[in-house]
């Protein structure tokens, strides 16, 4: 029996730019690192590529004032509402600035006591102690200072409010509420700026009276200018390059892991599954911050890689099952299980407790988290062992 089940190696790869041969590039990178640690390449292994590499090698970039052009194509003349919006330099920023460009007044909507994906304004406990216990009240910015007192994001000590409102300049006005369609109460033009609800935010604000409805993935789904673009996403799940500069999602993601699967193959005659990867779907535990403000945690990702886990509960099993056995015989009776369990084990008892999640999902964040997010400098992570179980010898 394996000593060793899942693997995640971290892969260094060279600065990419504009134009260069990615797929070789990863190939390259990882046969480099398979031989400096002994690795043997197996079938069902799998090389994960951060999209931020892929955009860069597609030359997949925007100007802040290519998107305000296209807001105000979009948009038109007039005041513009903005509704909940991350609270995100990285993020948002550079987006928020293009949109203030692009039109003549903005109204931002922002949701408290946190956004979408957990970035807080002011605690929840602060809010309790204030006595404010459901958050149904809108308010103006002067009154929610004057209400909370200081704001401060815990880990970037940022306050997003004033950050904002910087950021527009004095055509700029900020309301706090968590319905969507106060917005509607200042204009009928709406960006819905949310990731994951704006497809029911966009159609509830149109059933109120909204005349124009956009969402960010809406936004340089076509060239602007020459731009970059996303014709899926937009400007979701961008970054700021610079200060005048957005690096957008990828593009045509499935075609670049099918080409990576098959050099892949030519190169160590191994099947390995390949997947594009952004942030991963977890939740910091102190901050209360949900790590997903891309779309998805992956664009694209090889035929092998669908579905979701189907194991058994080893816990369970040993609990109940063979709660008789020890030593070599449980080993033996756990085996025989894992090799003739159902290929179907929804609703069974024997899988209870075990994680129900697609596992690109699972993948996603386990290579998030190695890669990380600064300057550990592996924008490919290679992972395996992950298809084993207890059973495989």
């Amino acid at each position: 029996m394996k000593n060793i089940g899942t693997v995640s190696y971290g892969v260094k790869a060279p600065i990419i730019r504009p134009g260069d041969d990615l797929v070789e590039i990863t190939v390259d990178s990882v046969m480099k690192a398979v031989k400096e640690a002994k690795i043997k390449l197996k079938d069902r292994d799998i090389v994960a590529v951060t999209e931020a590499i892929v955009a860069k090698s597609q030359g997949n970039f925007a100007t802040v004032d290519d998107i305000a052009s296209d807001v105000r194509s979009k948009m038109g003349e007039g005041t513009i509402g903005v509704i909940f919006p991350i609270l995100s330099r990285n993020r948002f920023s550079n987006i928020l600035k293009a949109i203030a460009r692009g039109c003549d007044n903005l109204v931002i909507q922002l949701s408290y006591p946190f956004d979408e994906v957990g970035n807080p304004l002011v605690s929840i406990e602060k809010l309790y102690e204030l006595g404010i216990t459901s958050f149904d009240k809108v308010f103006t910015d002067e009154k929610f200072y004057k209400l909370v007192g200081k704001i401060e994001h815990p880990f970037t000590g940022i306050d997003y409010i004033d950050a904002y409102k910087k950021i527009c300049g004095d055509k700029c006005k900020v309301i706090l509420s968590n319905d969507p369609t106060t917005i509607l109460k200042y204009t009928k033009k709406v960006i819905s700026a949310d990731i994951h609800s704006r497809f029911r935010n966009k159609n509830l604000l149109l059933k109120k009276g909204a005349k124009k409805v956009i969402t960010l993935d809406e936004i340089l789904s076509k060239p602007v200018n020459g731009s970059g673009y996303n014709e899926k996403y937009g400007v979701l799940g961008s970054n700021l390059s610079t200060d005048e500069k957005l690096k957008l999602f990828p593009r045509d993601t499935q075609v670049f892991v099918d080409k990576l699967q098959k050099r892949f193959k030519e190169e160590c005659g191994v099947n390995i599954e390949c997947m594009v990867y952004g942030d991963g779907a977890f939740k910091d535990p102190v901050g209360g911050i949900w790590e997903l403000a891309d779309p998805v945690v992956s664009p694209a990702y090889t035929s092998g890689l669908n579905g979701t886990p189907n194991e058994i509960k080893l816990k369970f099993v040993a609990d109940n099952q063979i709660a008789n056995l020890t030593g070599k015989e449980a080993e033996k009776a756990m085996k025989e299980i894992i090799s003739k369990k159902s290929k179907d084990l929804k609703n069974q008892n024997i899988s209870l407790g075990t994680t129900p999640r697609r596992i690109t999902d699972l993948l996603g964040s386990l290579a998030d988290l190695t890669s990380g997010s600064g300057d550990k400098g592996t924008p490919i992570v290679l992972i395996t062992g992950y298809f084993n179980n207890y059973a495989d010898e």
